[in-house]
């Protein structure tokens, strides 16, 4: 007998493309981007008054070598049906703010710089794009698009030019981005990249789309196939330039919310291998594994959630496609964060292993090459 939980997971996997493979994808967003800067920074917003509410602004913060090399050694304990690890699609911001710049302009323009500049001014951090290029040569991490950042620019700018307290407390720590609820005061989801208020700002938007997707294939040797637009929100009417661009495979929401400014949006329903009018790919999310988020119960059982969404998946004739962000495996801030991170994943993976031997990791980009492939 199933519950109205389950009989809900069922009926959304319904919709859309099947098969009888067990296929596995982890996509893992947030990676390059900066966040929480330091656990100075950290401790002085705190001690600005301002409240840290969120476990990403507790533990999110720029990956360290050492949490990349952590993460890889975990995924290499594992081997699927054909003899490979598990693989996690680094769903990546290729750029951050250049906070001097700004500051020298007076908060009048906006200025970035790319995730290995960044990465190269914390100790921690610096070289990380050789593990980058070492995980990529494994097949243990293969990133693609998420963003030029993961910070919406001109929300952010206007809030710096205003004067904002709270937003410019956080520029000083060279923290970009704060949570919604600032101390009893609601402040606009800056994180979501290319949500919008005016459709004017699409203009902007296509060019961040061109530099950052430029910016990617000058870093990384090659072009991401596969975007998925940070917090969701992206105007449907980009997919085309998206397109002119390369890209193929759009990760969406089941139900996608298109900004059309005002603080509107249009609804638009999804599935897994819909295709939009330019032949681009869908691709959707059935399986959460988030065991950094404190928002959540704490004692939530992480791995067998997850693991019952991943039978609701393949019982459906789904491949199961888990949502993991960055901030799970970080320990730049809090070092038990990334060990009890690593520890449940380990613990998933050999629990995924023992129930579907002849499971497949594949990478999302694999995935909709198979689903375009067999849509035709």
């Amino acid at each position: 007998m199933i519950n109205k939980q389950q009989l809900k997971r069922h009926i959304s996997n319904l919709p859309g493309w099947r098969t009888n493979r067990k296929i596995v994808v982890i996509e893992s967003d947030d990676w390059g981007s900066i966040y929480m800067s330091t656990v100075h920074s950290k401790m002085g917003l705190i001690n600005s008054g301002l409240n840290l509410n969120t476990h990403y602004l507790q533990y999110d913060s720029l990956e360290t070598r050492a949490d990349l090399q952590s993460l890889f050694k975990v995924l290499k304990k594992h081997k699927d049906s054909t003899n490979r690890p598990p693989v996690i699609t680094a769903v990546a911001n290729v750029a951050n703010p250049d906070f001097n710049a700004i500051k020298e302009s007076n908060f009048t323009t906006y200025s970035h710089e790319s995730f290995v500049e960044t990465s190269n001014r914390f100790e921690a951090s610096s070289g990380i794009l050789e593990d980058y290029k070492e995980g990529i040569q494994n097949r243990l991490f293969y990133p693609i698009f998420h963003g030029r950042e993961h910070l919406n620019i001109t929300r952010w700018m206007k809030l710096l030019s205003e004067n904002n307290f709270a937003i410019k407390t956080a520029f000083k720590f060279g923290v970009p981005a704060l949570g919604r609820d600032e101390n009893g005061k609601q402040l606009p989801d800056l994180r979501a990249a290319f949500d919008l208020d005016d459709l004017v700002e699409l203009e902007v938007q296509k060019e961040v789309l061109k530099s950052g997707l430029a910016l990617f294939e000058e870093i990384f040797g090659f072009k991401s196939r596969y975007m998925v637009p940070p917090n969701g929100p992206f105007n449907s009417s980009l997919e085309e330039y998206l397109k002119e661009l390369g890209v193929e495979f759009i990760g969406t929401s089941k139900v996608h919310l298109s900004p059309i400014g005002g603080g509107k949006w249009k609804k638009e329903y999804r599935y897994l291998g819909k295709k939009n009018k330019y032949q681009q790919v869908y691709l959707t999310r059935n399986c959460f594994f988030e065991p950094s988020s404190w928002e959540h119960s704490k004692e939530k059982d992480w791995v067998s959630s997850c693991m019952e969404e991943i039978s609701s998946a393949f019982l459906m004739k789904k491949p199961a496609t888990i949502s993991s962000h960055r901030v799970n495996y970080m320990g730049g801030l809090d070092l038990n964060n990334r060990e009890n991170g690593l520890e449940r994943l380990d613990t998933l993976l050999g629990a995924i292993m023992k129930r579907w031997p002849s499971v497949e990791f594949l990478t999302s980009e694999e995935l909709g090459e198979i689903i375009a492939k067999s849509e035709k």
